[in-house]
């Protein structure tokens, strides 16, 4: 027994006639449908691409650390609340408390940001400039958490950090900009009118995200406090001894508690995140992005499905006297009707498939443009981008194909 029956295989091929005689006004029909469709493939290749950046990006931030700040580090929704906005700072006392007194807390790293105050900041050498720099203070522990591999050269040690040595560790685009090439350990430049010596260049972080440039400038932490005074916003960076991450996280958060007294009926006032937390924060995001995505996609199919009604109701008319023929030699309503859906579902499908095309277009033009977004079509859009097509020609097609197997066989052959 054949898998497809003689009436839809005839169907099929009336429908592929048809379309072969109005090539034009097929693809204009569908044009929606391609749309749509194509919306679903490159946007859900883009999705998927960034969803696996960014979850690797996070997940190289180690799953034994915990990133503490005064607000929730991570993907966030809106404006801070007032609450937020009036949190005293992170201060080097409680890293040197959790330090202290949580035993399964490996390392603690204090990381200074530079006061903002709307000064641009600008690093030079020989005539080189970059600008556009992200300036911090830490400890020689920074390294615990995997995010300062040398190219050249070292990380400064805790005897630099104790006598506010003039020295500092160069991102890779840092580099770049500088020295373009070469070892640039033992080198001076200026940054903010300051001489510092070069220990060494950073490789690009495991954790950037695709596209971010590698712009860290990396002071010992009483370097970067001698420089900028006024400078009292803290990050924390703990590493937790291995599979003592939500030990370490209640202890960190009892002893930040007591430190900075907050009354045990009230809420934190301050944040704790690991990857797994702002992993969760993206695919929220993510998640709203795919609603609009399908949102935006189905006015597209709606615009397509529309075209599709109207041209094949004008085929019904072109064709009136073609059913009344058919139906005269003992065609039933079912062999019209699955006649006319099958050259809509033809028509929708051919659109899907153009549409798939166009889709895997985006994500290959994606891919080129940005090298370090993975994109990759995922099965999902792909499967859904043919079913909606097909679904859209069902839905749309119907009220024609009802309204070709209803005409009367005998008004149809006096049609002109």
């Amino acid at each position: 027994m054949p898998l497809i029956s003689p009436t839809v295989l005839s169907g099929m091929k009336l429908a592929i006639d048809t379309i072969r005689g109005h090539k034009t006004r097929a693809v204009l029909t569908v044009l929606g449908v391609i749309i749509g469709t194509g919306t679903i493939i490159g946007v859900g290749s883009i999705l998927a691409g960034l969803d696996g950046a960014i979850t690797g990006v996070l997940r190289s931030f180690g799953t034994n650390t915990l990133l503490v700040f005064k607000f929730q580090v991570g993907i966030r929704f809106g404006d801070l609340s007032p609450d937020e906005r009036l949190r005293k700072p992170i201060s080097l006392e409680n890293a040197r408390a959790i330090a202290e007194r949580c035993p399964s807390v490996e390392s603690v790293s204090p990381f200074l940001f530079p006061p903002w105050n709307g000064v641009i900041h600008r690093a030079r050498y020989r005539g080189n400039d970059t600008f556009n720099l992200d300036m911090g203070g830490t400890e020689e522990a920074y390294t615990a958490g995997g995010q300062a591999e040398m190219i050249y050269g070292r990380f400064f040690t805790e005897v630099e950090n104790r006598h506010h040595a003039p020295v500092v560790v160069i991102g890779e685009d840092i580099y770049k900009s500088l020295f373009s090439t070469g070892d640039p350990t033992g080198k001076w430049i200026d940054v903010d009118g300051h001489q510092f010596q070069v220990l060494g260049a950073m490789k690009r972080p495991a954790n950037a995200f695709p596209g971010d440039p590698d712009n860290r400038l990396l002071f010992p932490y009483y370097t970067m406090r001698k420089m900028f005074p006024g400078a009292r916003e803290h990050m924390l960076v703990i590493v937790a001894k291995p599979g003592l991450l939500a030990t370490a996280a209640d202890e960190v958060r009892t002893i930040l508690r007591i430190e900075r007294r907050v009354p045990h009926d009230k809420p934190d006032s301050f944040g704790i995140s690991t990857a797994d937390q702002m992993i969760e924060d993206f695919r929220k995001v993510t998640a709203m992005t795919a609603l609009v995505m399908v949102v935006l996609s189905s006015i597209g199919l709606l615009v397509g499905g529309i075209g599709v009604m109207n041209i094949m109701l004008v085929s019904v008319t072109e064709r009136t006297k073609e059913i009344g023929v058919r139906k005269a030699v003992g065609a039933r309503r079912l062999d019209i009707i699955v006649q006319f859906l099958t050259e809509a579902v033809v028509l929708t499908g051919l659109g899907g498939l153009i549409g798939m095309s166009f889709g895997y277009g985006v994500s290959a033009l994606s891919r080129a443009v940005f090298p370090d977004l993975p994109t990759a079509v995922p099965l999902w859009a792909a499967a859904m981008g043919v079913i909606v097509s097909i679904g859209v020609g069902l839905f749309f097609g119907l009220w024609p194909a009802n309204k070709a197997a209803r005409l009367d066989p005998v008004e149809a052959l006096r049609y002109e």
